[in-house]
């Protein structure tokens, strides 16, 4: 655990004080979801809000993202992640993400507090896979997925097993169609707004979910 802190700083450092890296940028960010669902799991009640800052720099980035949701039955979350992505050409590319799950309410200290996750993404023009491995205490979760854009939309197929499925084996658990657009409101100012349709075989579980974007 200590390893992953230690990588993770030294990645802000690098790229923070690097003149080689080239268009470092530092951005902030708000989702609000009417409801949080994630890999077809939907996590407490009421609205999210997902507040994020990041720092980039080439290939890398490197960030923190959270959820709170305004109800009692909160789910917080405050994730740490770093990423690298090499593009390919031909639209094609690659990205390797390890992320720091932790979920406030335990010591931020202990390490079993903190579910770690590598990630491999690869993006081949308007289709997409991604394959994910969630460790805790020596176990893990396998989480797979396809994507692809189609004009307006964008559809999408997972599947994992423990966490994932009710009988902790790999089953699909997350089916959806999701959109996204802008939302005028001056001439200087746009709302992005986005939504899904979302169905988890596995839990026999159906969600609908729309956000805005800040």
């Amino acid at each position: 655990m200590k390893k992953i802190y230690l990588i993770t700083a030294g990645l802000l450092l690098m790229m923070t004080f690097s003149p080689a890296l080239k268009a470092q940028e530092w951005s902030t960010g708000l989702d609000i979801y009417s409801s949080y669902v994630w890999r077809g799991a939907k996590f407490g009640s009421g609205p999210a809000f997902q507040p994020s800052v990041e720092f980039s720099a080439g290939g890398f980035a490197i960030g923190a993202w959270g959820s709170y949701n305004a109800s009692t039955d909160e789910a917080a979350e405050a994730d740490l992640y770093a990423s690298y992505g090499f593009d390919l050409g031909e639209n094609a590319s690659l990205t390797l993400t390890v992320t720091d799950y932790y979920f406030p309410g335990s010591s931020w200290l202990d390490g079993d507090s903190h579910y770690i996750e590598p990630m491999l993404g690869v993006g081949l023009g308007s289709f997409s896979l991604t394959g994910a491995y969630m460790m805790n205490a020596g176990e893990g979760d396998v989480y797979l997925e396809a994507g692809v854009s189609a004009g307006a939309v964008d559809l999408f197929l997972g599947g994992g097993d423990g966490a994932y499925t009710v009988d902790g084996k790999f089953n699909v658990c997350n089916i959806g169609i999701g959109t996204s657009k802008e939302v005028k409101i001056t001439d200087l100012f746009s709302l992005p707004v986005s939504g899904a349709a979302i169905l988890n075989p596995s839990s026999e579980q159906f969600h609908i979910v729309v956000g805005i974007s800040l």
